[in-house]
């Protein structure tokens, strides 16, 4: 419903950009004046800019493939058109009001070629980078010492979260992140959720997906719980149509899972080695729409031995007070993509007690990563894809 509302937004948008594009063809010559290349160029922008409306209806595959790609960086380089554009606006505002600019050149076709020619090399160069930097994935690393004991010894747990398994997420860079993971010789593998992207026919090669996830090596194994992404749902620009009383739990996701070797803990918990405890809760966005109860903190750490080390996985950071109050020792999260494009690293800290990194909450550790994939626009700028290395010190 949200976006019905927003989409006369979208649409002024989208014109109000291609307004300032045909002005700026027009100042750079006369060529560009002609009626038929303002046509032209006007159908390939809005054909552009409907490109993710076009891939939620179609359902051919690999037309769909095609669109979602498109649409995906489409909203990349929207955010950043959009950006510089209001941002030229107010500076040739306040330019205008100040006595000592030469509002002759100021208004001069040259000056006006020249700027907005430096902006749409900003943008492209903003947006190339921000679609190669995305599939360069790098090694976090924490250090986190806990105050009890524990028979395994210290501990290298790997906490990935945030795969988005899908159109833009395949199994190539799932292989790659699967070498990445080997080469760190974890003792514990952690998938904090959004494991897939709303859509499992999203997959490019489920089997070589599934081979790949198998082959992770670890001491005690593989562990997941699920994200608000795990779930079949219709999503066009991130918000969400149909009726919650037709989504339904795609059991092809928990069984890609089972047959790669993971094990899902939906609200509960695992002692490891009699050494340890590992838990993973339901996500809280994921049980309003099909899950329908969550267990508090207390509920989860209800009956354990909390002389014993507590992990809790969970996919979104929230409830940290609580958590830490119940007994957990370290609290796994992701979800957040640490704003994934700038300036969305700068604003996430508005809305989360921990966005990202490593925050001590009482005697409990949150550690929230910026994930492994993307979701949405095909790219990362001001942040990075990562796999988290923490190493865990026992007192």
């Amino acid at each position: 419903m949200i976006a019905v509302f927003l989409s006369p937004l979208y649409i002024l948008v989208t014109l109000y950009l291609l307004r300032w594009n045909l002005w700026w063809f027009s100042a750079c010559g006369a060529f560009f004046r002609r009626k038929w290349f303002r046509i032209l160029y006007s159908a390939f922008f809005l054909f552009i800019s409907l490109s993710l409306v076009i891939a939620f209806f179609i359902r051919e595959p690999s037309l769909k493939w095609f669109f979602k790609h498109l649409s995906n960086y489409w909203l990349g380089t929207l955010l950043y058109i959009t950006l510089a554009v209001v941002l030229s606006d107010i500076i040739r505002i306040v330019l205008l009001h100040c006595s000592r600019v030469n509002k002759i050149k100021l208004h001069s076709r040259k000056t006006f070629v020249i700027c907005g020619g430096l902006v749409i090399a900003v943008i492209l160069s903003l947006s190339t980078y921000g679609i190669i930097h995305a599939r360069d994935l790098k090694i976090r690393q924490y250090d986190i010492s806990i105050n009890k004991s524990c028979e395994t010894g210290d501990l290298k747990v790997v906490l990935i979260a945030d795969l988005h398994m899908g159109y833009s997420i395949g199994h190539r860079y799932i292989e790659h992140m699967v070498e990445k993971i080997n080469a760190l010789e974890p003792d514990l593998i952690c998938i904090a959720g959004d494991i897939f992207d709303n859509d499992y026919d999203a997959l490019d090669d489920p089997e070589a997906i599934t081979a790949a996830l198998k082959s992770l090596n670890s001491t005690y194994g593989t562990y997941a719980c699920w994200g608000n992404h795990d779930i079949d749902e219709k999503i066009l620009a991130g918000f969400t149509f149909g009726s919650k009383k037709d989504l339904t739990d795609d059991i092809r996701m928990a069984k890609l899972l089972d047959e790669a070797g993971i094990s899902l803990l939906n609200d509960e918990s695992v002692c490891i080695e009699d050494s340890f405890y590992l838990a993973g809760r339901r996500d809280i966005d994921r049980v309003k729409k099909i899950e329908h109860t969550r267990k508090t903190p207390e509920e989860l750490t209800e009956g354990l031995d909390l002389t014993k080390p507590l992990l809790v996985m969970d996919h979104q950071p929230r409830q940290l007070d609580e958590l830490a109050a119940a007994g957990a020792d370290a609290q796994l999260s992701g979800h957040t993509h640490n704003g994934q494009l700038f300036p969305g690293n700068l604003l996430i800290h508005l809305f989360w007690e921990n966005p990202y990194g490593l925050e001590k909450i009482g005697n409990m550790y949150s550690i929230v990563t910026s994930g492994v994939g993307i979701w949405g626009p095909d790219m990362r700028i001001g942040t990075d894809s990562e796999i988290v290395e923490i190493n865990v010190h026992f007192q």
